[in-house]
């Protein structure tokens, strides 16, 4: 079985923390958000190699984690791309890595690097295997109301009856989520963009093959983190915290209080101020302020200055404007 992590974004609600650098390699406690997929898909003898499909423009960053994390099943897959305007869809970039690759004929398993996800991966592929197609992962949001942004599915049993992508007026509070396992001969990614269908949304492409042949859910519990936004990031970093603070050996704190859900990375500096629910990123000074649900990107220093919900890029310099 042959496996792609999605990696292409380039994460434009996240600007300018994501400007350039790609969110999957964002801090999640001592790893980054997409460390828990490739090390689960490379401790898995099934798999045989791990494609991180990413662009252009953050090919050396992936590459360099590759080799720091030690991973040998993982590899480099580029898009012809480097900017957001040239983008292919998630279905488009699919289909020419399954050509550039070679790997047609071979069982695939598809994931987004940018989910975080409570369930091992191994579970997923043991319920593919027992299954009679095609499988997604699907995960219950708890009220209809809160689906709309993505694929819906009605059950019937374990077999996905239908998908309806972001519906106005969602059918059920089950959703797939962007993890999928394709058998070798399942309808193809080309077969579908020949039809002119819609190259963006995989769930497009789930809804097309699902009236084609049975396709199975694999229902899970526990924490799911779609990391597209702001927001988003906060509430992953905050459940894995869960209340604690994280700072780095070579990170100082003097005279300060650091609240709940705080990670202070390697060089930070918090001084005579107060920082709640938020990551602060290598080299950045803070003094005389209070940060409160905010990302502050490296070499930034911030004095005299309170921030709430804010964004900071890198090597920003904000100071109270009366000094």
């Amino acid at each position: 079985m042959e496996a792609v992590v999605l990696a292409g974004g380039y994460a434009t609600r996240l600007w300018p923390i994501t400007r350039n650098r790609p969110k999957m390699l964002l801090p999640i406690g001592d790893s980054v958000v997409i460390d828990q997929v490739l090390e689960e898909l490379e401790a898995d003898d099934r798999i045989e190699n791990v494609y991180l499909s990413t662009n252009e423009a953050f090919a050396d960053e992936f590459e360099d984690h590759i080799a720091d994390a030690g991973l040998e099943k993982a590899q480099l897959s580029i898009e012809d791309t480097s900017d957001e305007d040239e983008k292919f869809g998630v279905v488009g970039a699919l289909a020419q890595l399954v050509d550039r690759e070679g790997i047609a004929d071979e069982d695939l398993l598809v994931i987004a690097g940018d989910n975080l996800i409570s369930f091992e991966m191994g579970e997923f592929i043991d319920h593919f295997e027992d299954s009679p197609g095609p499988t997604l992962a699907a995960y219950d949001v708890g009220d209809p109301a809160d689906a709309t942004s993505y694929g819906v599915l009605e059950m019937d049993g374990d077999r996905v009856a239908e998908l309806q992508e972001k519906p106005d007026d969602p059918p059920s509070s089950l959703v797939s989520i962007a993890c999928y396992a394709f058998p070798a001969d399942a309808p193809g990614f080309g077969t579908y963009l020949r039809d002119d269908n819609n190259p963006d949304e995989p769930g497009w492409f789930i809804r097309w093959l699902v009236e084609r042949e049975p396709v199975s859910a694999f229902t899970f519990d526990g924490a799911w983190f779609d990391i597209g936004t702001p927001e988003s990031y906060l509430e992953t970093v905050t459940w894995h915290l869960d209340g604690e603070t994280l700072v780095a050996d070579t990170a100082t704190v003097e005279n300060s209080e650091l609240g709940e859900n705080v990670h202070l990375l390697d060089g930070a500096e918090v001084v005579d101020s107060e920082v709640d629910n938020s990551v602060v990123f290598p080299h950045t000074s803070i003094s005389d302020s209070e940060i409160d649900h905010s990302i502050i990107d490296q070499h930034c220093t911030i004095d005299g200055f309170d921030l709430s919900d804010a964004l900071v890029g890198e090597r920003t310099r904000i100071t109270d404007p009366e000094d």
